[in-house]
């Protein structure tokens, strides 16, 4: 199969989508109101409530929602195959990850700019609040763990990566400092540090930074060393302003991705590279999970993710200037990672050489888990020698694009985290504790700290490959519960729900399995950490559903709320 023919079909599918579904969901399911005051203007405080010109806020969201998991997912997921995992990219990315990243931000942006997770309680029950909040503090745990191993992985295995990952963090301050404290415009600047960015990558291949001595001295191994200063870095950037990091950061990288896209689809193009893997993979190690349901909970961000519904309804719908704009920012914003993903899915099955290369790479699942973020890498390095790139240089071009976009998503992942804590102790009473950012972000941190230097373990990449499954099984649970919300909020208006209703039905199928598989394979493993938690979330998610259903039929039997 041509490489460059998916790229086409694919791409064409999502203008489609953009062009007419999302329109759909605008006029029609959410309503939009250019007339509506944004929780950004009501609630202005030039931290965290900041109008955005929609395409900033764009940067910011996409990236913010990005990370490493449109890459690290599809890596895995084509071990099953590149045909079902394509097919789930982009129906998954048209018909759930844009109706549901789309609606967390109309839904928070209409109550003031709540989360997903209290919204469940003004909407669902006042007892989903608690249970919402619960599983997404799971979620986020998860998110920023395995976001923090992915990270690591990357700086030992390509230790030239480091100094641009450095470079990019006071190229940022100063576009911060430019755009807000000045009132300048931000393009130029942002297009000058992606320039900067740039020329750092040949700077650091001359200039490796590698921690082997500090780890020595330390006693750790190189991975743990890199985790601890990671998380190190997170409680530090969460605790700025986003306007002064994360939203310039965001900027560069959503323009770092468009330039990763075109070098990417261009050198498939140049190249005429062919998909030498199999459409599905017939050739199974026989311990390995079945494509179905685990495809759907492998691949999250690229298709859908929970975890968007957080960034949507927890930083992005502050910042939004004028309600239409979530259109712009939410669904283009998930095309955006199904494009990742479909770029992901080429390098991983187009990239890596002829069938007997990939299936060497490929030989069963721990191969595919342990290796997935390596393969994305070469593959890229790949595609870039097409266009004339030396293949190093396009390795570490790769690894700085995964790396600088998991560091936006483990700062907004502590900064929700944060938000999270807050709410829950001020559930409980704990009013005082709740105002206390520093001891917050501490715990917000420890905690997914913690996880990261449980499960992973020094090259076992079946180890990560559970934790991924993990998170994938809470993330795509999550996005089912967010949906749950918005299509009883869409409901409550007299409009039509089918929208959200349709992916919430299989999204809640898939992951409920995906959990009852997970708690068996945990419980024969002896693996009474990641075990503990499945049965949590588990648990939760029934109870959590249930509440679902009950206002969906209440709502039903109501009717219509007054606009």
């Amino acid at each position: 199969m041509p490489a460059i023919l998916l790229i086409v079909i694919v791409l064409a599918l999502f203008y489609l989508g953009w062009r007419f579904y999302s329109r759909y969901l605008a006029e029609r399911v959410y309503a939009l109101d250019p007339d509506f005051t944004t929780p950004a203007h009501e609630f202005r405080d030039e931290v965290d409530f900041v109008p955005t010109n929609r395409f900033v806020l764009l940067g910011h969201h996409f990236t913010s929602v990005a990370g490493a998991a449109p890459i690290v997912g599809p890596a895995i997921a084509v071990y099953w195959g590149w045909l079902p995992a394509l097919l789930w990219v982009v129906l998954g990315t048209i018909f759930a990850a844009g109706v549901h990243d789309f609606g967390s931000i109309v839904v928070s942006a209409r109550n003031r700019g709540q989360n997903i997770g209290t919204l469940s309680g003004k909407v669902i029950s006042p007892r989903a609040s608690t249970l919402f909040l619960l599983i997404i503090f799971f979620l986020v745990t998860l998110v920023n763990a395995v976001f923090g191993v992915v990270m690591a992985i990357l700086f030992a295995a390509h230790p030239e990566a480091v100094i641009p990952a450095l470079v990019v963090i006071p190229i940022a301050i100063f576009i911060g400092q430019w755009a807000y404290r000045l009132g300048r415009a931000i393009l130029v600047p942002s297009l000058i540090g992606l320039g900067l960015l740039y020329a750092a990558i040949p700077v650091g291949m001359h200039y490796p930074i590698r921690v082997d001595g500090l780890a020595a001295m330390l006693g750790l191994e190189v991975r743990t060393t890199w985790i601890l200063l990671i998380f190190a870095y997170t409680w530090v950037a969460s605790r700025l302003p986003v306007w002064l990091l994360l939203q310039p950061r965001d900027y560069i990288n959503g323009q770092q991705l468009i330039v990763a896209l075109v070098l990417i689809f261009a050198g498939v193009a140049v190249g005429m590279d062919t998909v030498t893997a199999p459409a599905i993979n017939g050739n199974l190690a026989a311990d390995s999970p079945h494509w179905f349901p685990f495809l759907f909970v492998t691949i999250a961000c690229g298709a859908i993710s929970g975890f968007h519904s957080l960034v949507a309804s927890g930083t992005t719908s502050k910042q939004l200037d004028r309600e239409p704009d979530a259109r712009t920012v939410g669904y283009l914003g998930a095309l955006g990672e199904g494009s990742l993903a479909l770029a992901a899915i080429l390098a991983c099955t187009a990239g890596l050489g002829g069938a007997v290369a990939w299936a060497e790479k490929y030989s069963d699942f721990g191969a595919a888990s342990g290796g997935g973020l390596g393969n994305f890498v070469a593959g890229v390095g790949h595609f870039l020698g097409n266009l004339g790139i030396p293949p190093e240089l396009g390795a570490v071009f790769a690894s700085v694009v995964v790396i600088t976009f998991a560091g936006t998503t483990m700062d907004t992942g502590v900064r929700l985290q944060r938000f999270i804590l807050q709410e829950i102790g001020e559930m409980a009473g704990f009013k005082r504790l709740s105002r206390r950012m520093n001891l917050l972000t501490t715990v917000a941190v420890l905690i997914p700290l913690g996880l990261a230097l449980v499960p992973g373990g020094e090259g076992k990449g079946f180890a990560f490959g559970r934790l991924w499954t993990l998170f994938g099984t809470t993330n795509q649970l999550t996005a089912g519960l967010a949906l749950a919300v918005i299509a009883v909020w869409v409901m409550a208006r007299g409009r039509n729900p089918a929208a959200a209703l349709v992916p919430l039905v299989f999204l809640l199928a898939m992951t409920s399995w995906a959990l009852v598989i997970n708690l068996i394979s945990f419980y024969r493993e002896a693996d009474w950490l990641l075990l503990g938690m499945d049965i949590a979330v588990f648990g939760l998610a029934i109870w959590l559903t249930a509440e679902a259903l009950i206002a969906l039929r209440r709502r039903g039997d109501a009717g219509a709320d007054p606009p």
